[in-house]
């Protein structure tokens, strides 16, 4: 590597590359290559294989089989730094910044000098900063920045590290318009000057726009790759979602329109706004019911669940209503839609879902103890056992005992328990965002059966989800947000998999 590749010439390429997680393929037998100078978008659905594929190039997961050979030599990258010194980085689409450090330190991490003045690093830093045309501040802690903010420290880290290999992940998902604008820029830029490009994105303009070749993967396996000119949209969505679900559906069979009683209208959500991310977004959740709402990245389907269940605030002049029922809400912390029925169960468990070091039981109660139910003075251990032992048993939480830690538990145990620490609280209106993200397969129909009971059992169930498959298997109404609007509703027999995805993307 003490010269710079030939354009043209491959400087990545994957060969048999496979990760097994337990008896599952994440990704199997992928063989995969990359261009000095070239942007190749790499595309599929959620849970295609594409982030196992570019974290084990980036040194962040190691594969189970297979080789990866970069600028012609066979590595064996351990750890991102392994890869870093090797000439490759990744631009997470979750950031991964230090928030207690600057803006300057944050970039300069992993190749500081022994000695060097903050003063000389922050000035350094803001040159190469505007050079990208980010408006950014290096003083700035890592904590103190935007979503936008987080992302452009984390393009201008790769590019400061030389990186000849750079992999972005869902990189303008939070980023405006004239963001974009320099952003793709730099990306032309960076090709120009001889920099690999694996251009991660949902937005397949985008890639039409930017990539030179596409490769698609679906179920873990690479379907097809080629040059961007030879694929149309409705090819490349066609390949994406070919396949069999593999969900069985666990909705009741529909009732005649004769039986079927009127929805009741529990919550509706009428022309609401938040910034740039929400946009005038309008929709109801009824009782009995499971309302499946669908959207890719950037799309606004989480902040909303946030705005409804109060940890984000909507704009208060012109930013829409909410109704419990018939009562406005407007909550300005959570406990407040805790109190009135409302449990937002999030799609991040392991930072906002529940206390790590605390054990089963402690955790189920500590919902209990949030609720109007459970505000006593006194801590009764009693009912605080009784009540683990019944949600352990209903939602077949598998632990030693309710005393084990929950961190020492597996990822779907480790969402049991934070579904049944919100629904101790007795709501009616539950909202479950990605429920199975990071879930072991055996607890996916597990968790789904007990969404479906739950709706039977008269909840307002709204199911968030960046998996065609599941909002499909659960869904008595989809759907679909795009660009913080609900912009189709399929009844769950009219859905399919091509028509979600197309008013997802279009």
């Amino acid at each position: 590597m003490t010269s710079a590749p030939e354009l043209g010439s491959v400087i990545l390429r994957c060969r048999d590359l496979s990760k097994i997680y337990g008896s599952n393929y994440a990704i199997k037998s992928v063989n995969f290559d990359l261009k000095s100078g070239e942007i190749h978008a790499l595309v599929g659905e959620n849970g295609a294989g594409k982030s196992t594929l570019s974290k084990a190039v980036a040194g962040a997961v190691r594969p189970s089989e297979g080789s990866i050979e970069l600028f012609g030599a066979k590595v064996e990258l351990t750890n991102p730094k392994d890869a870093l010194d090797a000439g490759v980085a990744m631009v997470y689409q979750e950031t991964s910044l230090v928030p207690t450090m600057s803006v300057a330190q944050n970039i300069q991490l992993g190749v500081e000098s022994r000695f060097i003045r903050l003063r000389t690093l922050n000035k350094e830093i803001q040159a190469h900063l505007q050079s990208m045309n980010f408006n950014v501040d290096p003083t700035a802690l890592g904590g103190s920045l935007s979503a936008a903010q987080r992302q452009m420290v984390e393009i201008a880290r790769a590019v400061y590290h030389k990186a000849r290999i750079i992999i972005f992940d869902e990189p303008t998902a939070t980023l405006t318009p004239s963001e974009k604008k320099h952003f793709f820029n730099l990306v032309r830029d960076l090709r120009r000057r001889g920099t690999g490009i694996i251009y991660i994105s949902h937005a397949l303009e985008e890639v039409e726009k930017i990539s030179d070749r596409v490769t698609i993967m679906r179920d873990g396996e690479l379907i097809k790759t080629g040059p961007t000119s030879g694929f149309t949209r409705d090819e490349i969505v066609r390949l994406m979602v070919g396949r069999e679900t593999g969900f069985v559906p666990v909705r009741n069979q529909v009732q005649s329109t004769e039986e079927k009683l009127p929805a009741e209208r529990v919550l509706t959500v009428e022309n609401v706004t938040m910034g740039t991310v929400v946009r005038n977004m309008s929709f109801s959740i009824t009782k009995g019911e499971v309302t499946a709402l669908f959207g890719l990245v950037g799309s606004g389907r989480t902040e909303i669940a946030k705005i409804i269940s109060g940890a984000l605030k909507r704009r208060y002049i012109n930013g829409g209503r909410i109704l419990l029922g018939d009562k406005l809400i407007r909550y300005r912390v959570p406990p407040q839609a805790v109190h009135d029925g409302i449990a937002y169960i999030t799609e991040d468990r392991k930072q906002n879902g529940f206390f790590d070091t605390m054990s089963i039981t402690d955790n189920i109660y500590s919902g209990f103890l949030a609720s109007n139910a459970g505000r006593k003075p006194l801590v009764e251990r009693d009912k605080a056992q009784k009540m683990s032992k019944e949600w352990t048993k209903r939602l077949s939480i598998r632990a030693i005992s309710g005393d084990a830690r929950v961190v020492e538990l597996s990822g779907g145990n480790q969402q049991k328990v934070v579904i049944a620490k919100s629904l101790v609280q007795n709501p009616k209106v539950v909202i479950f965002d990605e429920p199975t993200q990071g879930v072991d397969v055996g607890a996916i129909p597990e968790i789904h059966k007990f969404i479906r009971d739950l709706a039977d059992s008269g909840v307002a169930v709204l199911v968030i989800s960046s998996y065609i498959p599941e909002v499909m298997s659960i869904g008595d109404r989809i759907l679909v947000a795009r660009r913080g609007q609900v912009v189709e509703e399929f009844s769950a027999a009219e859905a399919t998999q091509d028509k979600i995805l197309y008013a997802a993307l279009f």
